[in-house]
């Protein structure tokens, strides 16, 4: 049986991934596209039903045909119960597994590929969470290559399938395709002109959902919120990727729309907000979570507004996930209180923008949308 060791993570957090090296620097309002698939094993309770010697007899066979499937080669394999709290909590951080999955207790893992790009937890509320991460809006992209990867594995694993039903899962919500599909997008503009709740309220009546950071029961730091589809039996993934699809651009566009009036309409006020916090990402001393994502999400609108190089903005999109608490205590090597963390954070990201460039005002607007 594969064994997980710290040293793993540590070689995780030292190769380039898909979401902090880079790949969302061309992506103003997406930060992230995410498809995910949940499969079950025919023949085995569920996990939640399912005794110890149960869990831990899928999870073999599971990791065994993730690991052979060609996306998944030279992969990280992890099993949860092995991981420390610090370990499990950059995971989810990194959005490579779920919080629920974090604090399973026995015969639970996932593998991750060399990217970080696919994720498949396994004993999670289902038997194969599979998933796939692009960086900015790339729907067509991540449904592509998730479904490679479960085409892979369906030849190697016997699925829980109903002709009339689709895909058997745990939830009732996700029989059908079992496909989640969302995005990741950053609404400062919405979130200042007070325009979200109106958003929200649209995009639930046409079947879709809107969670938080880390998802269901998460707040929205940073103005940063996952939409994504609520239903899965009666559609193909086809018509889900479209519907969303839809869905993300009309949200796009109403961003833009809000960032255009503000400039109009109090360009100022805007300015000033940037400026206060590129002043105090600088020279703070003390900053909590989620001050440092607010601070870090004006500085990213800057750069989409053309106040900072464009370049600028994989940096920042970085820093969304370095500066979690997870990262900042695994860095340091040890857990820290709360107090310790902040002092710790702003230490850092004061030395990230030392040389960061200054805003040039006189260039607003004339930064890619």
């Amino acid at each position: 049986m594969h064994r997980a060791r710290s040293t793993s993570i540590s070689a995780l957090l030292e190769t380039p991934s898909e979401l902090t090296d880079g790949g969302a620097s061309k992506s103003a309002v997406v930060l992230m596209t995410r498809v995910r698939l949940a499969r079950n094993l025919s023949g085995h309770s569920f996990p939640g039903w399912a005794k110890p010697a149960e869990r831990e007899k899928t999870l073999e066979p599971c990791r065994d045909a993730v690991r052979a499937a060609a996306p998944m080669r030279r992969s990280f394999s992890f099993d949860i119960a092995e991981l420390g709290e610090l370990e499990r909590q950059i995971l989810v951080e990194r959005h490579l597994i779920s919080r629920e999955l974090s604090s399973a207790k026995s015969g639970a893992g996932v593998v991750i590929s060399r990217d970080q790009a696919f994720s498949v937890m396994l004993n999670e509320e289902d038997h194969l969470r599979i998933q796939v991460l692009r960086a900015g809006l790339n729907l067509r992209k991540a449904w592509s290559a998730i479904n490679d990867l479960d085409s892979a594995l369906e030849e190697r694993l016997d699925f829980a399938f109903s002709p009339t039903l689709g895909y058997l899962t745990a939830c009732p919500t996700n029989l059908g395709t079992a496909m989640r599909a969302s995005a990741m997008m950053h609404l400062p503009a919405l979130v200042i002109s007070n325009q979200m709740e109106k958003v929200v309220r649209a995009v639930n009546q046409l079947g879709m959902v809107v969670r938080g950071l880390f998802g269901e029961g998460s707040d929205a730091s940073g103005s940063i919120f996952q939409i994504s589809n609520q239903t899965t039996l009666g559609e193909s993934e086809e018509e889900i990727i479209k519907r969303l699809g839809s869905v993300l651009d009309s949200i796009i566009e109403h961003e833009l729309n809000a960032r255009a009036r503000l400039l109009e309409s109090d360009g100022a006020k805007l300015f000033d907000k940037i400026g206060r916090a590129y002043g105090i990402l600088q020279n703070s001393h003390v900053l909590n979570s989620g001050e440092a994502m607010n601070l870090l999400s004006l500085l990213r609108l800057g750069v989409d507004l053309g106040l900072f190089p464009d370049s600028s903005r994989s940096a920042i999109d970085r820093l969304l996930i370095e500066a979690q608490p997870g990262h900042l205590q695994y860095a340091q090597k040890g857990e820290l209180e709360p107090g310790q963390r902040d002092v710790l954070r702003a230490e850092r990201l004061r030395s990230e923008f030392t040389s960061f460039a200054r805003p040039d005002f006189g260039a607003a607007g004339a930064g890619k949308n």
